[in-house]
């Protein structure tokens, strides 16, 4: 890299650090490493529906090996994941819905409905001894939601942290935090763990609120989100194939 592109990339990375701390500045949720998920109105009612979502979980589980590991979609992400032990089932990516899966799921899907500012929505499937290392996400602009969905026992071989704090899964219950803090992930079973993973809009005052729903539009519309929007359309053939197949 020459010195003029280094120039460039800490003057983006500068700019980028500014406007996450305007945005954590007037946050109307507070600055947490996790947040308390009673501040959030919705969580009760996807928590409601624990015991049907793990029903559709069961149904799409018995088509593992059509299920795209996480860096089949999201490509960058083989820079923390690059075998077949994390696997995603996607609902949303970054606003477009995927109706096969949504169909498959409509249980899960009608929660998810009701989640406010939602971009992206998946089943997580960590499988027996997968550990995902310290990363980071990339803007401050969403909160990540979990909900446990499949918890292996006990509750201690798997868990999260984020920013030195450790968390553990259970069943029907929700976990939410920045993931702009370092963390990382672990399922150090014998069994599958399965959360609902959502990434949604970061409460903020007007009209920083406003700005942020501009950014990630922008965002939804980059290449990168559309290349995983493409890669999917090639899994969900997979998918269907598989589940028609076996269904049959």
């Amino acid at each position: 890299m020459n010195s003029m592109s280094l120039l460039m990339l800490r003057l983006r990375v500068g700019l980028f650090e500014r406007i996450e701390r305007v945005l954590k500045r007037h946050s109307l949720v507070g600055n947490h490493r996790f947040f308390d998920p009673g501040t959030f109105d919705w969580v009760a009612g996807v928590e409601r529906h624990h015991a049907e979502i793990r029903r559709e979980l069961m149904s799409v589980l018995r088509f593992q090996d059509a299920i795209p590991n996480f860096q089949d979609i999201s490509t960058e992400q083989a820079v923390i994941t690059n075998d077949a032990r994390w696997k995603t089932f996607f609902f949303t990516v970054y606003g477009r819905r995927m109706e096969k899966n949504c169909a498959i799921c409509p249980v899960t899907s009608s929660a998810l409905s009701g989640i406010p500012g939602m971009t992206t929505a998946f089943f997580s499937i960590l499988l027996p001894g997968k550990s995902i290392p310290i990363h980071r996400g990339p803007f401050c602009g969403v909160l990540r939601y979990h909900l446990g969905v499949k918890v292996p026992a006990p509750a201690d071989s798997c868990g999260i942290e984020v920013g030195g704090e450790r968390a553990h899964w259970q069943e029907g219950k929700s976990l939410i935090f920045d993931d702009t803090y370092l963390h990382r992930a672990w399922n150090a079973s014998d069994q599958v763990r399965v959360v609902l993973f959502v990434d949604f809009r970061r409460p903020l005052r007007f009209p920083f609120s406003i700005l942020n729903r501009l950014w990630l539009s922008w965002i939804s519309m980059s290449p990168f989100i559309r290349g995983m929007q493409l890669r999917h359309k090639h899994w969900d053939r997979v998918f269907e194939d598989t589940y028609r197949a076996i269904g049959d």
